[in-house]
């Protein structure tokens, strides 16, 4: 049976009945989800190192597990996600991130109407470009229209800003995006993969999440903060847990354990 079919969902339910407390009794600390909190397929194989820990040592495990990967060209990407962003209700179209649109596969590309490859972390913060590894991570890289992703740019994440063209929602100022709120969470996971895959033991940098905006070529993204609230607030749909397992099936051999276990961002930061 699929993953996706027997996961739990009890973290989503804990972190409701925790706010509410929070706000009812003013408390002003709270204590990390337990990494066991949902289960899934995956925990006796796949997370079997990893399941019951928290902190640096659930970070360290996971880092183990995902970087035993299968690596693409960045111009083998192109295919890969008409696959995994393909629309459910329409197998000739992607869906489009921060937008949400439902494109043709077939405009791909670089001009006005075109969707290209969104590096959600952004390649400058870290400098490594579009280079096989952390370049070419499809965990990270999502189908988005050219105009958007322009927009976007190299931009930390924060809330609030100026709505976006054509951005189905999200919003922008000088030094921060935030994606529509559909594809916050998605963002968020996709962003802390990376943060615990890339630990700056493969010849690439080290990239870490940071509460800070305008990082610039640095390899942090921000805000942390903000990262946690969008994943708690959208948690993983089937479009996402679909392409997780695409992903892991298809191309690359790893999983996004955000993706998986949503509560292990609580556990880890």
């Amino acid at each position: 049976m699929p993953a996706t079919l027997i996961r739990t969902r009890r973290w989503k339910t804990v972190a409701l009945a925790t706010s509410t407390v929070l706000a009812a009794l003013a408390i002003p600390t709270m204590t990390a989800t337990p990494a066991g909190a949902t289960t899934t397929a995956y925990d006796a194989t796949y997370y079997k190192n990893a399941v019951g820990k928290t902190g640096t040592s659930l970070k360290s495990s996971l880092h183990t597990i995902i970087s035993s990967q299968t690596k693409i060209s960045y111009s083998a990407v192109w295919n890969a996600l008409k696959v995994t962003d393909q629309d459910p209700n329409n197998s000739s179209n992607v869906i489009l991130l921060y937008s949400g649109v439902s494109r043709s596969k077939t405009l791909n590309g670089g001009d006005v109407g075109d969707w290209n490859r969104e590096h959600t972390w952004a390649k400058s913060h870290g400098d490594f470009g579009e280079a096989i590894g952390p370049g070419t991570d499809l965990h990270h890289l999502r189908a988005c229209d050219v105009q958007v992703n322009s927009t976007r740019g190299n931009l930390d994440f924060d809330n609030g800003g100026s709505t976006v063209t054509n951005g189905g929602g999200s919003t922008v100022d000088s030094d921060s995006f935030a994606p529509r709120a559909a594809d916050r969470g998605d963002v968020a996971r996709m962003i802390l993969y990376m943060a615990v895959r890339y630990e700056g033991d493969d010849g690439w940098a080290d990239l870490e999440p940071n509460e800070k905006v305008g990082n610039g070529s640095n390899p942090y993204m921000g805000k942390l903060a903000v990262l946690k609230a969008w994943n708690e607030a959208d948690p993983p749909n089937a479009f996402e847990e679909r392409r997780n397992d695409l992903i892991y099936t298809n191309y690359q051999g790893n999983r996004n354990p955000f993706i998986d276990h949503p509560e292990w961002v609580e556990a880890i930061w």
